[in-house]
């Protein structure tokens, strides 16, 4: 995690996203980091806002606190201050000159540099800790959660800091399958509700494009089927438990379902059309769609 999102310059660029929104100074700056970190900065607000009624499993608090002074020590924060070379250096220049450390009416002054250093290490424990609370105990008591529902925002807010929070195209693309099977669940739940029902099934089906489209373009770029295999193995699931949908259904909902189970029954087709082409070593398609690649048949297929 620290190696990806939180490398220094994101987690500095992170601690001032997350001051701004609580009313802090703005900072007059613009990185390309913002729109991905813009869903933990989201997450981190409305925790402060409306903290969710639920107690923290003492197991994760046990885990966030070891995770949190690991952090600490391999990233030296704190010891800055209390550095035994930190006298003779106050010796080298008058007090509070740039690149010395002098002593105020507060304690020591850090050097520019130290103390740029001590602020990117602080943001990086302040961005482990966001993620951590975003995608872990915190969120239990939205996991519920349906449309209509108070903690149905934190609950999508934390699938957003997830995504932010994955380290490839691979990890995003599972996320998205794995949202698609959550939306399928709450679609479940609204049954006889037209519209929520309908509205679950669109994100559903589009959290089930982004996925696919993510995991079959990095197996045609590495002419690698894992990602293949990830797609397959939620098509089966998915297809099976979307038709369990139509025991019951009125007719409307009975069409929308179909709709869904037309849409994994083409991500099947693509599939298996990408893992033909990857076996027989052709070169990664040019052209793509909603689904990904759009792989070209095996010469001896034509």
């Amino acid at each position: 995690m620290t190696s990806n999102l939180f490398s220094r310059r994101r987690a500095e660029r992170f601690a001032q996203l997350l001051d701004e929104a609580n009313g802090g100074r703005r900072h007059h700056v613009r990185s390309r980091a913002d729109d991905h970190l813009a869903a933990l900065v989201a997450v981190g607000r409305q925790l402060n806002a409306d903290p969710p009624p639920v107690a923290v499993d003492p197991d994760f608090r046990t885990g966030l606190r070891a995770m949190l002074v690991a952090a600490a020590e391999r990233e030296g924060v704190g010891a800055g201050a209390s550095a035994p070379e930190a006298a003779p250096a106050a010796r080298r220049g008058p007090l509070g000159q740039r690149g010395t450390v002098g002593a105020g009416p507060r304690g020591p002054f850090l050097p520019a540099v130290t103390a740029r250093r001590a602020r990117a290490r602080g943001a990086i424990l302040i961005g482990v800790t966001a993620g951590a609370i975003a995608v872990s105990g915190i969120s239990a008591a939205s996991e519920n959660a349906v449309p209509g529902d108070a903690l149905y925002g934190m609950k999508r807010s934390t699938e957003r800091a997830q995504l932010a929070l994955a380290s490839s195209d691979l990890s995003r693309g599972q996320l998205f399958l794995d949202f698609a099977r959550t939306r399928l669940g709450e679609a479940a739940a609204l049954r006889g509700d037209r519209l929520g029902f309908d509205a679950v099934l669109d994100d559903m089906d589009s959290d089930t494009r982004q996925g696919v489209r993510l995991l079959t373009t990095t197996a045609a770029q590495r002419s690698d089927p894992a990602g293949l295999d990830s797609v397959n193995a939620f098509v089966t699931g998915q297809r099976r438990a979307v038709g369990d949908l139509l025991d019951g259904a009125s007719r409307a909902e009975r069409d929308r379902v179909r709709e869904s189970i037309a849409l994994l029954d083409a991500i099947r087709k693509r599939s298996d059309g990408l893992r033909a082409a990857i076996e027989c070593e052709l070169p990664a398609p040019a052209g793509s769609d909603a689904l990904g690649p759009t792989p070209t048949a095996c010469p001896g297929d034509r």
